[in-house]
């Protein structure tokens, strides 16, 4: 079976030496693709530079980005030629438009023609003492998995931060449903550390536990090969 999996967190480039990122290490990612591999399976990784990554192996093929718009290109290629997509990744939810000074910003009586502008600088000056950075949405690219591959396995990921088990799956049935998605793994940033991962792995008709990545991998593992 032929395992497509997206790990780490991406970075959207202010100017060319700083860009607005996450803190995601790729931790469950690499736990997850060991698992497929350690089993046989073919695995493409789509990761970052900095995530953390399994050792060389003959059935492992990287395909290393950074920023959403790479993502997206790498994904519209592979998707097609796989299986199944994990999509692991913490992907940014905004990036950059232009970034400038406080002055410019009180100097300009529409606010929508700094919107029409972008940096030309390569790094841009850090003398003033206040920047403001105009952002933008980044496409939710889960959602075009299917249109791209409508015979994929998809496993999205939502992370939200000291909520309720209730709550916390009630959003992962939400983006079941938007994304077609087979599950959702819905996890708590509050309840993950070195050593604990708690996390239910959300289907249309099912809720199942786990509380450590070694558990997730396992539990994403057996409803992948399920139907094979």
């Amino acid at each position: 079976m032929k395992i497509l999996i997206t790990s780490g967190g991406t970075t959207e480039a202010i100017d060319s030496v700083r860009g607005i990122t996450n803190h995601s290490t790729g931790r469950l990612g690499k736990v997850i693709a060991e698992t497929f591999l350690n089993q046989g399976h073919e695995v493409t990784l789509i990761t970052t530079k900095q995530a953390l990554k399994p050792e060389s192996h003959p059935h492992l093929a990287l395909n290393i980005i950074s920023s959403v718009a790479n993502l997206q290109e790498a994904l519209e290629a592979l998707v097609p030629q796989h299986n199944v997509l994990i999509h692991a990744m913490a992907v940014s939810d905004y990036t950059p438009v232009y970034m400038t000074d406080l002055d410019e910003l009180k100097q300009t009586s529409d606010i929508d023609q700094l919107l029409e502008k972008s940096n030309s600088e390569t790094k841009i000056s850090s003398k003033s003492d206040y920047q403001v950075l105009f952002l933008k949405k980044t496409p939710k690219l889960i959602s075009q998995v299917k249109r791209w591959n409508p015979n994929i396995k998809l496993i999205g990921f939502k992370l939200l931060v000291d909520v309720s088990k209730e709550e916390l799956v009630s959003v992962a049935r939400d983006s079941l449903r938007n994304n077609r998605a087979d599950f959702i793994l819905a996890n708590d940033l509050s309840q993950i550390t070195a050593s604990h991962h708690q996390a239910w792995l959300v289907g249309y008709d099912t809720v199942q536990e786990a509380t450590t990545k070694t558990e997730i991998a396992k539990l994403i593992y057996k409803e992948v090969i399920k139907d094979d």
